[in-house]
């Protein structure tokens, strides 16, 4: 077993995101898993992602404020404890257009290398 405190997590930056602070805590430059990158996103009011699409699989599971997901230009708003999938190479934007910071769970199945 490894185990992360969240004390210990380091910020990361992400392509395509603004006003946000994203937090390492599984994964890639983290270590542990392999096939799954884990980390926590706090987005300022205003701030989000996109619009954009990649190769790996994606969960968003909220924790704590509201997140609105664009799909194909469908908006969604995710709740406290709401969760979404993006698949692969589907576009997506994410918004917080909330007055309270959103802080969302997120986990990446890396892409396959070719």
């Amino acid at each position: 077993m490894q185990v992360k405190r969240f004390s210990d997590a380091k910020s990361y930056d992400a392509p395509h995101h603004r006003n946000y602070t994203g937090l390492r805590l599984f994964g890639a430059e983290a270590g542990g898993p392999k096939g799954l990158i884990v980390g926590v996103t706090h987005y300022l009011p205003g701030g989000g992602a996109g619009p954009d699409a990649s190769p790996p699989e994606k969960v968003y599971f909220v924790l704590a404020g509201e997140l609105t997901v664009i799909v194909d230009g469908k908006e969604t708003v995710l709740k406290q404890h709401d969760s979404c999938f993006i698949g692969p190479n589907e576009s997506r934007e994410i918004v917080n257009r909330g007055n309270e910071m959103c802080t969302i769970l997120v986990a990446v199945a890396p892409a396959p290398a070719k």
